[in-house]
């Protein structure tokens, strides 16, 4: 009996609490404005909450390739240049469309913007707007992104 319980959760129940986090890149969209530094966030498809442009990893992209990529589709940023290197991390769990919680780890990329076009792929779907770092660390819900966003 022990036996196979320690197997059911070795096999079953274990991989499905401890599962590996995701990864997701994104986009840290910034513009001076005068001698302030501005964060463009963007609304989520779903809640309408604050985020940033975000997606999942693309095959034949870098990382920060593939957050430019989202920061065109979900932002319409175009014109910009983006670090290689991340500027830092933050963790969320995303709710997938049948209920279930995915722990996911985001790598953050800066993306100064040159500038942001009138259409572009999700316009009809997404809200966007320039705030100063510390009003933006106000507006999103992940801890980890509102320390990176206050040390701006």
């Amino acid at each position: 009996m022990i036996h196979t319980l320690n197997g059911v959760w070795e096999e079953y129940l274990r991989p499905m609490i401890f599962r590996p986090r995701r990864l997701q890149t994104a986009a840290l969209c910034l513009r001076q404005n005068g001698g302030d530094k501005e964060v463009l966030l963007i609304t989520s498809r779903d809640t309408g909450r604050w985020i940033i442009p975000k997606g999942w990893p693309m095959n034949g992209k870098t990382c920060a390739e593939a957050a430019l990529q989202e920061a065109w589709e979900e932002a319409g940023v175009t014109e910009s240049s983006i670090t290689s290197t991340p500027l830092g991390t933050y963790n969320y769990d995303k709710r997938l469309k049948h209920g279930a919680i995915e722990p996911v780890t985001v790598l953050i990329y800066e993306v100064q913007v040159g500038h942001l076009a009138d259409e572009f792929p999700e316009v009809s779907e997404r809200k966007r707007a320039w705030f100063t770092p510390v009003k933006a660390a106000t507006l999103v819900a992940e801890p980890e992104l509102q320390a990176v966003l206050r040390a701006l």
